[in-house]
């Protein structure tokens, strides 16, 4: 095929699948579904007729997409909000993940006849999370989730893809190896994991020190710098035999508590980035899939879809969160929000390239599962979370036409403050109220307008200020605006 009948295909089928993430958002559907069966549609078996089945460029794509989808999630995770629950989310993204390959593993070797091996591989496979269809399906119903629930599952579906990962090669190894023994995981896993933690905490330094101090002439540069920081950070890992999918998350989870140069337009950049990787990827593995071949597999795998969603991730759930402050309400929506997308559907085709016996047979069971998993849970988790009575009404925050950008070259930041509606402020100008002379009241939102205001504008309850002033002027002034009126005043 020429070079640009497949650049021609690529356009059509990424503009299709940005124009159908609309119904996602309209009929509540996850829209890695709709970029999975897009991809289904244009391939052999579909309306497109395009054949591919190079599992080697398959899984490349996929390798590459998941580094920035993964290093996004992390950039993307709010520290302040993650760090109190960093330990429980550190125990179900490793003892949980190995909870659910054993639970499936052995279900496995009930349903499919494999060996405990085969079973534990393909346990392994589908072990992993994806959070983002989740909040992408509960933003569509403009619903959210109370509490610590969403930070919880941003920090667990973003981290618990090493392990997966580890657990995917690890049985690999012991199949392609039968005079190995299980023992050898353990200091295989030592390693694996120090050094992505190690490399991803080095170089997450590293990169804010050269981002800071690189000083480049084009600001556009700064998100190339960083492409090459985290392909460098993920090959330099892998190559030393360590975990390059934690170190970028790492990376990127650590830049997320830094202060550093455009940050926040390299933040979003990466947010477009994230979203392309994702329809790449789906698309791929899509027409990767032949829909003859999935037919005969519908009944065990729905019966695997089922262990996987009634039993197998409750209960590492419970089991890994029994000593943390979860109830049983936040528990159970915990163990329904574990959808399966991309990573276990790349991770089956590692068996194939790998020569495994039961490879292709793994591969469409792990394909089947999660399209059902995106399907059931996706469809319904509106409706368990109000049942469950952990919903909350989705914050939509304003979009501002000021951004403001931190640089260690002034000291000052961007803050919004609200005017309480018995504030003594209000029915005074700007003028008459207390303000630093360093600190500068740069637009007032009011309803759905936004004033550009002077000295004689006058404050009403309700406002919400944008400050730019450093910490001190910050604090006077909401001092200033929080005074209350007296009730006889009022």
């Amino acid at each position: 095929m020429a070079i640009e009948t497949i650049i021609l295909w690529a356009a059509v089928l990424t503009l299709i699948s940005v124009l159908a993430s609309k119904l996602s958002d309209r009929f509540a559907l996850p829209a890695l579904l709709l970029f999975l069966v897009i991809g289904m549609l244009a391939g052999s078996g579909g309306i497109g007729g395009i054949y591919f089945d190079d599992y080697g460029i398959a899984k490349s794509i996929g390798i590459i997409a998941l580094i920035f989808i993964i290093y996004s999630g992390g950039l993307d995770t709010p520290w302040k909000s993650v760090k109190p629950l960093f330990f429980p989310g550190l125990v179900l993204s490793t003892a949980g993940v190995l909870i659910t390959a054993t639970v499936i593993g052995f279900f496995a070797v009930l349903i499919l006849k494999f060996s405990l091996l085969e079973g534990l591989l393909l346990g392994s496979i589908v072990s992993s999370t994806d959070a983002a269809a989740v909040f992408s399906v509960l933003r569509s119903r403009k619903i959210s989730l109370k509490g610590n629930l969403r930070p919880f599952l941003e920090l667990e579906s973003g981290s618990n893809d090493p392990m997966a990962v580890f657990l995917t090669i690890g049985c690999i190894g012991l199949l392609a190896n039968p005079s190995s023994s299980v023992l050898n995981l353990i200091p295989f896993f030592v390693l694996n994991m120090g050094v992505g933690l190690l490399m991803g905490y080095c170089m997450s330094r590293v990169s804010i020190f050269l981002i800071n101090k690189s000083k480049l002439e084009y600001e556009s540069l700064y998100p190339v710098l960083t492409i090459a920081l985290i392909l460098f950070t993920y090959a330099l890992t892998t190559v030393i035999k360590g975990n390059g999918f934690l170190a970028v998350y790492l990376l990127g989870l650590m830049m997320s508590r830094s202060d550093f140069v455009n940050k926040r337009s390299i933040i979003r950049f990466y947010e477009g980035i994230a979203w392309l990787m994702q329809i790449a990827m789906f698309l791929t593995l899509g027409l990767l899939v032949f829909p003859s071949q999935i037919v005969p597999i519908i009944v065990s795998g729905l019966l695997i879809a089922a262990v996987l969603i009634l039993f197998a991730r409750p209960i590492s759930v419970f089991l890994c969160l029994m000593p943390f402050n979860f109830n049983f309400a936040e528990k159970t929506m915990i163990s329904w929000v574990g959808l399966r997308g991309a990573v276990p559907i790349i991770l089956a085709t590692f068996p194939l390239l790998a020569g495994i016996a039961q490879a292709h047979a793994i591969f469409n069971i792990v394909f089947f599962v999660v399209l059902t998993s995106v399907l059931v849970q996706g469809t319904s988790i509106p409706v368990i979370s109000k049942i469950l009575k952990v919903t909350a009404p989705l914050d939509l925050k304003k979009k501002y036409p000021i951004e403001f950008e931190h640089s260690e070259a002034i000291d000052a930041s961007l803050t919004d403050m609200i005017v309480p509606y018995n504030s003594e402020a209000i029915g005074k100008t700007i003028a008459a109220i207390n303000i630093p002379p360093k600190a500068l009241v740069v637009l007032i939102a009011r309803g759905d307008k936004f004033i550009v205001p002077n000295g004689s504008t006058v404050i009403e309850g309700g406002d919400v200020f944008q400050v730019l002033a450093n910490d001190e002027d910050l604090r006077f002034l909401q001092g200033t605006l929080a005074t209350l009126r007296n009730s006889g005043d009022m």
